[in-house]
């Protein structure tokens, strides 16, 4: 009887053993994390987005991508693959604004613009790592190149600062796997993802003001890990009143050691 019910509905023998695993499975946490992009799906305005995969699963690896939801708490973070002109600007309205923040550079950015980074460490900003090259981590499998992208950017910035690079990594365009996370760990490292970013990398396509208000006001939440490049004109353009707004809606700023508190 119940190989006719198969054979009527085209279930073939691959076909059920497929559905027995999704029903053994079901309500149960996934053995292997995805390979791919970090992703959010913002469902309800202001509040947290859901991340495309679950903050308990990336606690595991000592990953986090969202703060505590009953804080109003935001968690500011830059990523800067070059200098463009920005930076300065930005470090002027943080400080006018008593924040500190958290800047994820890549080797050229320490190698080409040490003066910088040197300011972010004496105003009391976090420079955390996001690898040498800025390469597609997941396509390094063995932990040697993982190493490898890592330490030469932490022997860089010990070279420029004379201090120990605090233990941060944000996997370069948000691209990851298990098994970088497992390495990330094994270093020491803290994987730093986000809750809230927009399209603002793009040089020669920067969104207006407006574009800019629309995305991060409407959608700002309790525990935000914020995104923004310190690339982008967009950005240093508005962050003094950016950062005016989101403190009268009453959110205050803590740096994203406390992620992990």
């Amino acid at each position: 009887m119940m190989r006719g019910f198969w054979k009527k509905y085209g279930i073939t023998i691959v076909g059920m053993a497929v559905i027995v695993c999704i029903v053994l499975s079901y309500g149960k946490e996934a053995a292997v994390l995805p390979t791919g992009s970090w992703g959010l799906s913002f469902r309800t305005e202001g509040e947290a987005p859901v991340g495309n995969t679950d903050q308990a699963i990336l606690s595991k690896y000592d990953a986090a991508y969202l703060g505590d939801t009953s804080e109003k708490t935001i968690y500011l973070t830059f990523d800067a693959g070059y200098e463009n002109g920005c930076t300065e600007k930005i470090l002027d309205i943080l400080k006018k604004h008593n924040i500190k923040a958290a800047f994820f550079l890549v080797g050229n950015y320490l190698e080409q613009n040490p003066d910088l980074v040197k300011r972010m460490v004496a105003e009391g900003h976090l420079v955390g790592n996001h690898t040498y090259h800025h390469w597609d981590m997941s396509k390094l499998s063995d932990m040697e190149s993982f190493r490898a992208e890592i330490e030469s950017l932490e022997q860089l910035y010990t070279q420029l600062t004379g201090e120990q690079m605090q233990k941060f990594y944000r996997p370069p365009q948000g691209i990851y796997s298990e098994e970088n996370l497992k390495m990330a760990q094994e270093l020491g490292y803290k994987t730093v993802f986000w809750s809230l970013a927009y399209v603002d990398w793009l040089n020669d396509d920067q969104p207006t003001s407006e574009e800019a208000f629309s995305k991060l006001i409407p959608r700002i939440h309790n525990g935000a890990v914020v995104l923004l490049h310190s690339t982008s004109q967009t950005n240093a353009m508005i962050l003094d009143e950016l950062l005016t707004r989101w403190e009268s809606l009453g959110y205050t700023f803590a740096g994203i050691e406390q992620l992990f508190s």
